[in-house]
């Protein structure tokens, strides 16, 4: 069974790296949708799936990538690769003092600490005079679709490792024994303030890397596309439905729901947010755990 899924995994990864050749226009746009959409979903998944700290601010990040990225090329024209890089850097560095003080909180004030938190970010960013002033800030053109879609998926693939390292190593345990009991974690010996802050800081690093690539896309940042609430839930929503805390969760949500998403986009367009918010909670009352726990019950069941 691990062989053949190994095997499926590889041929994905290869068709994944083929599809710009044989796509454009429309099908890229939505093969890219679909693997930033995953991307956000695995860094969610980190901090709230493993560790148990449900997050309602990740977006922050993926703002503060996509705002770094864009004053670095818009105003010292550095590549766009390396710019990009420099917005995960940062957000990744952003989350560690952060992390130290909202990760205090636990349950649903964390949630709602973490929503403060990214709604703060978001004024202090779009305050400042090099990111526009909240007016936006305008790239210029120097990167296209397929060169993001393949950073976007190389970024993608890395979080898919970084979640089945995390999955195996002593890491991933002290992070779900911080999930189940942190008291009880720290009466034997894990360190819990390190893990949390850790886990933390991989799970802003990972969108603040997926936002560089969103600022070339559209070319002009302005703070309801960087910071935005919809990407930020849908994400979320993604992440559960597959499955928390397990390595292929997000992926499965993430593939499922958008391309459900937008199937019913393209025939219902009036009503399209009513239909897919019912299948939703039907989806989520059938599939309570998620999709893959509910696949692998299966299995073993057999």
């Amino acid at each position: 069974m691990k062989i053949a899924l190994r095997a499926l995994g590889a041929v994905a990864l290869v068709a994944l790296l083929l599809a710009p050749l044989r796509l454009d226009g429309y099908w890229l746009n939505l093969l890219y949708t679909t693997v930033l959409y995953v991307g956000l979903a695995y860094g969610w998944n980190v901090i709230s799936g493993y560790a148990g700290y449900f997050s309602f601010g990740q977006i922050a990040f993926f703002g503060v990538g996509a705002y770094v990225t864009g004053m670095l090329v818009a105003d010292l024209q550095w590549y766009w690769m390396l710019a990009a890089l420099a917005g995960g850097v940062v957000a990744c560095a952003l989350a560690l003092p952060l992390g130290y003080v909202m990760l205090r909180l636990r349950g649903p004030f964390f949630a709602m600490g973490m929503f403060g938190m990214a709604q703060m970010v978001r004024v202090v960013v779009t305050a400042i005079p090099a990111t526009g002033s909240g007016a936006g800030l305008f790239l210029p053109p120097g990167s296209s679709l397929t060169g993001v879609y393949y950073w976007t998926l190389a970024v993608c693939v890395g979080a898919v490792a970084l979640t089945a390292w995390i999955d195996r190593s002593a890491f991933g345990l002290r992070l779900q024994a911080l999930r189940e009991d942190e008291q009880v974690a720290g009466t034997l010996g894990v360190d819990v303030t390190r893990a949390k802050i850790t886990a933390f800081g991989l799970s802003a690093l990972i969108p603040g890397l997926l936002g560089g690539g969103y600022a070339l896309v559209l070319t002009y940042i302005e703070p309801d596309a960087a910071f935005s609430s919809r990407l930020d839930l849908q994400s979320i929503v993604m992440a559960i439905l597959g499955g928390v805390g397990t390595v292929w969760g997000p992926l499965v949500g993430g593939v499922v729901m958008t391309q459900i998403s937008e199937a019913l986009w393209a025939k219902f367009p009036q009503i399209y947010l009513m239909l897919f918010g019912g299948l939703l909670v039907a989806l989520l009352l059938a599939l309570p755990r998620g999709i893959v726990p509910a696949v692998a019950a299966r299995l073993r069941a057999r």
